[in-house]
This record gives C-alpha cells, structure tokens and sequence, in this order.
C-alpha cells in the first residue's frame, strides 16, 4: 500500500503510477537537475564559449537548445570515475604539497568584459567595501612622458560622485566555471579535489562560482591588495537559502589547511573556526566537513561539553589553589574545584577545524572565575555561518568574544547568511579596525573586505511557489492544515502538498499544542503518530539528535518544530513548508521557506497562514513573495496581487522591531490559554484546539475536583500522622 497516497486522498488523483513529469515536479523524487538557481541558455553559451571543450568532457554541459528532453545529467558521476579523471589530470601523490599558480594557464584567462558578462547573466555583484581612500584603482597603462608629467605635476583628484564610487567599488573575479579548475587553476590539494569529484559536484552554484575563486586567491581583481600581501581577502557573502554556501568555505578552510601541514609541519592546534547559531547546524557542518576531509590529514571536530580547546593548566591551578585556601570550609566549593579541575585534567582537542556555538565556546575559553579569556593564537580563518543571527544582540558580545580571541595577525574572517543588513557590514568593519588597532598590526594597506551578493538581497529563492492564505481564526488554520493532510474534493484551496514538509509556529508551547493535535489524524495504515513529531530546545541533545536522524530516513513525514530548524539545516528532500504562525521577520520567513527547493530543485511549496490578529504584519512577508515572483519571471499567475499589496496596512520600525522581539501579541504567552477571561474570546483565539468551550469547562470542572479530592486526603493523613498529641499552649 502507497503510504503517500493515504496521505494525500484526493478525486482528482488517478490511481495510475506518477508519470516522469509529476515525480520530477517533486523535491524528494530524484536529483536536482541543476544545481544553479539563474541559469539560462544565455549563461551556457557564455561559458561554453570559453571552456567548451573541457564542459563536454564533464557530462554537465549538455545543451538542451531543440527543445528535447536532455538525458539526466551526470551530477552525482560515480566516485571511481571522478577519481580517475583526478588521478590522470595530476598523477602527484596527495601528500606532495600543491603546486603554486605560476600563471602558466593565462590561455584561460578571461578579460574583465568576459567575466562581467558571466558575473552579471548569473546575478552576481562582488564589492569592495572599503574606504575610498584604501581603494586604488588600476592604473592605466602611459608612456614614460607621461609617467614624468604626472610626478611633475600633483593635482588632486576630484571628489567622486556616488555612481563612479560604486563603479570604483565593483569588482570583477573570474567566475569558477567548473570544480575542475579547483585543481587546474587554483591548484587545490589533489586528494581534496577527488573529494569533492566523489561527492558529485561538477556545475558550482552562483555562491560556488563567485566566492571560490576570492577565497582561493584569484589574482585578476581590478583592485586587489591580496597579490602583494599574500593573503585572502575578508569577505561577506549573502546568497539564497539552499545554495552550497557551506562547501564554499570549507574547501578553502581545508585547503588552507594542508598548505599549512606542509608548511609547517611541527605545528598543531585549532587552525580555523566554524561558528553556527544552533547544534544542528554545527552537526551538518561537521558531517559534510568529514566526507571532504578524508585522507588529507585534516581533522574537523564539533565541539561538546567538557571538550578542553586551550592549555591553561598553570593559571587555572593557581587560581584553583588560591580558591580553596580561602574557603577550605565550604564543601560545595570543594566539589566545584573537584569538577574544574577534572576539566583541566582531560587533554586538549587536536582538531584543525572546530566547529561550535558560540556559547559553548565561550565558556570553554572563559577562565576559572575570572574575567579573562584565553587566546586562540593558531587560528587563521574564522567563518560565521548565519552571521546575522550571531552578531544580533542575542549571540553578539558571545561572538565578538569569540572573534577578540583570535590573536593571529594573519586571521581572515568570512560571514555567510541568506540575509544580511547593513548594520552587519557597519559592525564587521569596526571590529575589524578595532582588532588591528589593538593587536597594533601595522601595514602599509588594509586588508580587502568585499561583498558578495547573489540574487537580490534579502529575497526568497525563486524555484519555490509562494501561498499566502486567509484562514481568519485560530480553528480555520487548523482546518486549512487538516486540508494539507488529507485534500478532499470540496476543499477550497487548491494546495497539495505531500509530506514530508515542515510545519513552524511561533513559540515552543503552540508546536507542542500542535503536535498533539494532529499526532492522530494520520491514518494507522500509513504509520500513525509514528509519522509525526515535534522537535525544539526543551529537548535533550538526544532526542532532538534522534528525531533528525529519522526525519532524515524518511521515518518521520511531518515535523512540527519552532524557528530552531529555519537557518542552515538542510534537507534535501523536502516537498513543502507550513508556516502555521506568521513570521516575525521577513528574514525570518526567507529562511523558514529555503528549506526546501534546495539546490536549484523545482516543485517545493511554501503555505503561510494569517489570521486578524496577523493582518498588520503582512506586507513585509507580501513583498518578499512578490519579489521572488518576479525574479522567477513567467506569464504565471502571481499569488500576491497589486490590490492586496495596496491595501495592507505598512508596519512602524518600532512595531517591527517588537514582532522580532516578542512576536504576534495574541501568541506571546501560553498562560492564560487554558483559563476564559471575561467572555473566554481571547483564550479560544489563540488556542490549537478543536474542542469546544464546553467540552473545555467540563474537563476543568472534572480535574479541580480530583485535585481538591486530594488535598483533602493529603490534610487528613496530615492530621492523622500528628496522633493528637498535645504539644502545649504557645507563648
């Protein structure tokens, strides 16, 4: 029996197999076809134009221009053959170090018209961001006249106008064409590039194709200081939900890292820092860094409780020694001591990347009952995954400490997030200028902090199609997601959605509340409660590890969770969101619905319901729906029309900035849910129930007087433990 036809009953559903066409509209049926999320024929022909030759040979560059529906490209190539195509290309053993680019491949270089044009066709800007005093422009090539009238005569430049700054600022790198001149162009470690050949990555994303060659040091920048300095620029990245950002900073991160083995190889300790909001980010990271870590000597470790990063035994010892002549009468203290000290005993990680919360490192690094932190010297390369969400102000002192730490001159950093404002880049600079200023670095040039955007910023990914619907009170949610469970043939609405999909609320109390209300209304010969669950923070490590893994096989279909699942965590197969409460942010809806339509997929679905109360925070959400429509372009029909877009109302900055806060003020408090104030309204309209007031009434009646029935007998055995004895009069 179908199990995901039981759940998706409907009439208009025949009964004959899915035909190629459906199975590929959905997310969980095969693989993404392409992983790029703005190619056109346009950007083919670009590219082919220019590296033709080496695109047919990978069998990732067949051009579908009749019309005719192209074979299944080899994006997933067998490991046997991308390491045999690795081992003919070097034919060096991986322990050798890497080879510098001696400029040798000038015959594929491109010029800075053929590079804008790819940049521009795949919706890339890369700048510079920077004062305009740091940025010297190229200089024009002169004769030797006038190289002597310039010396001769010093004028001053005249101020420029903000269109020729923002000329100044742009930046043109040679985009990355294929994973294959990871190691032809940019001379990768050999054993890394077959593993990133075994994982199937032949055609890099636009985040892929503008960032790597930035990271790895592409020398063709109009303005680049990184040539004479020797080293890789500070970079911030926003590029939609789902679009390989974490394989974008690995591989440089490893590469830099078995440079440095060779280099030096007595030296040992934390090298790079991978800095994630929540466990589960940090796990995922772990486990995509361990299938491009293997055999090159380069360990990635998550970082755990208890985990000892840095050797302070001689100033923890001292301070233990002082605390405890001191209060030698206190035995809580003694076991306290007990306890750090077993800490310091255990030996220190050797990891080369660590990968940690910003929380759990903070407290590894903060010294016994003291103020001070210990210093990570080693560490070269520092990369915030959600970097606005860990430098908002409830990770941001966590993470500039963090950041401070990192004493090493040559520390680069690199934020990554799918939205990103401006303040971000405003307080990137100043901790920037702030850590040279006390590390006393002087240097002739400042290190290059660019900026890298793919898309429009700040805007959902456009292969995944938007529905907004009106469901008036709390019941017509639940009604409506009762529909996406079980379509009929009177519904209204014309969603279908096949699990498995994700469902968020707004607090930890409305996805408990939730879940067990829908845990039974999937039918028993599909699985039952078995195929729902609820995942959040209140949870143990174990549970939530647990529940992931099984969502992740395909045990679990439903997970109703909180917006502890909305940034980075990727699940490749699923076929929708539900956003059963609405948003507090716009950021936060674009990364709720990036959760699924990863990787360039087609066919994911994003429902979002609002009720009265969610009206006047609407629009924000509107606008990013209505965006993304027209950046996907089309003659479709656009869920978000003119007049609806005209007549909702627009949100003061103090009323967004209290929606992020606390959220939509009739869901901030659960406390008063199960008690009717006044008339009862405000209770049955916030509550996840389809039980009415009076089934409610009765079941409170029916547990006040089993719980008064028991504090009667608690009083009688009370008065009877006491034996009537007479303990006298009292004074």
């Amino acid at each position: 029996m179908d199990a995901f036809r039981l759940l998706t009953r409907s009439t208009k559903l025949k009964s004959a197999p899915l035909t190629s066409a459906s199975a590929a509209s959905l997310p969980s049926k095969g693989k993404a076809a392409n992983p790029q999320l703005f190619r056109t024929a346009e950007t083919e022909k670009l590219e082919s134009a220019k590296h033709g030759q080496k695109r047919k040979r990978g069998a990732a560059a067949d051009d579908n221009e009749d019309g005719v529906d192209a074979p299944e490209l080899d994006f997933f190539q067998s490991s046997k053959r991308a390491a045999s195509s690795a081992a003919e290309e070097t034919g060096r053993h991986h322990d050798q170090p890497p080879a510098q680019n001696d400029g040798s491949d000038d015959e594929d270089a491109m010029d800075e018209v053929e590079r804008r044009t790819i940049l521009n066709a795949h919706k890339i800007k890369v700048t510079d961001l920077r004062d305009m005093d740091d940025i010297q422009p190229q200089p024009a090539p002169t004769k030797e006249s006038k190289k002597k009238k310039k010396k001769q005569k010093k004028e001053e430049a005249p101020a420029l106008s903000k269109k020729e700054q923002k000329r100044a600022r742009r930046l043109y790198p040679q985009p990355l064409v294929s994973f294959k001149e990871l190691r032809s162009r940019y001379n990768i470690s050999r054993r890394l590039a077959e593993n990133v050949a075994e994982q199937g990555f032949t055609v890099p994303t636009e985040v892929q194709l503008g960032s790597l060659p930035l990271l790895l040091g592409d020398l063709s920048l109009a303005s680049d200081t990184s040539e004479e300095n020797g080293t890789d620029p500070d970079l911030l990245v926003v590029a939609p939900t789902g679009s390989g950002k974490t394989l974008s900073f690995l591989i440089p991160v490893i590469n830099k890292i078995v440079r440095h083995h060779h280099s030096s190889p007595g030296e040992n300790g934390i090298l790079s820092l991978v800095v994630a909001p929540t466990k589960e980010l940090a796990s995922q990271i772990v486990n995509e860094g361990r299938k491009l870590v293997a055999g090159t000597g380069v360990k990635i470790t998550l970082m755990r409780k208890g985990m000892r990063v840095v050797d302070r035994d001689g100033d923890d010892a001292n301070v233990l020694n002082e605390d405890s002549g001191a209060s030698s009468g206190s035995d809580e203290e003694d076991e306290a001591g007990k306890t750090q000290k077993g800490r310091d005993n255990a030996p220190v990680t050797k990891s080369d990347i660590l990968v940690t919360t910003p929380l759990m490192l903070v407290n590894a690094l903060s010294a016994h009952r003291t103020a001070t932190m210990a210093t990570l010297p080693l560490v070269r390369s520092l990369v915030m995954d959600e970097a606005d969400v860990l430098l908002d102000p409830l990770f941001r002192e966590q993470t500039l400490d963090i950041w401070r730490s990192c004493v090493h001159p040559d520390l680069r950093v690199s934020l990554w997030s799918a939205t990103m404002g401006s303040n971000i880049e405003d307080l990137t600079r100043s901790t920037i200028k702030e850590r040279q200023e006390n590390l006393r670095l002087k240097q002739s040039k400042p290190n290059q902090l660019i900026r890298l955007v793919v898309g429009l910023k700040d805007s959902a990914i456009p292969n995944i199609d938007h529905r907004l619907v009106y469901a008036a009170t709390e019941q017509g949610k639940l009604l409506g997601l009762r529909q996406l469970l079980r379509p009929t043939a009177a519904s209204a609405s014309d969603v279908r959605l096949r699990p498995p999909f994700l469902i968020f609320t707004q607090t930890i109390p409305r996805a408990v509340a939730l879940h067990s209300e829908l845990r039974y209304d999937i039918p028993a010969e599909a699985g039952g409660s078995s195929r729902i669950a609820v995942l959040h923070s209140d949870l143990s490590d174990t549970q939530r590890s647990e529940i992931m893994r099984d969502f992740r096989k395909g045990e679990i279909w439903i997970l109703v969770t909180t917006d502890l699942l909305a940034r980075g965590v990727d699940f490749r197969g699923i076929n929708g969101v539900v956003n059963y409460d609405i948003p507090t942010s716009a950021a936060v809806y674009v990364h709720r619905v990036g959760r699924t339509g990863r990787a360039g997929r087609e066919g994911g679905i994003a429902v979002t319901y609002y009720t009265k109360e969610d009206i006047p925070y609407v629009k924000s959400i509107a606008n990013i729906i209505d965006v993304s429509e027209k950046l996907r372009g089309g003659d479709g029909d656009k869920s978000i029309q003119k007049w609806l877009l005209d007549a909702l109302p627009d949100l003061s900055k103090k009323d967004k900035q209290e929606l992020k806060k606390h959220g939509v003020k009739a869901r901030q408090t659960t406390k008063n849910l199960d008690k009717d104030q006044g008339d009862g309204k405000g209770s049955r309209g916030t509550r996840i129930s389809t039980k009415s007031g009076f089934e409610r009434r009765m079941e409170n009646r029916k547990k006040g007087a089993i719980a008064a029935s028991r504090n009667r007998k608690n009083v009688a055995a009370e008065a009877d433990s006491d034996g009537g004895s007479w303990d006298g009069l009292e004074d």
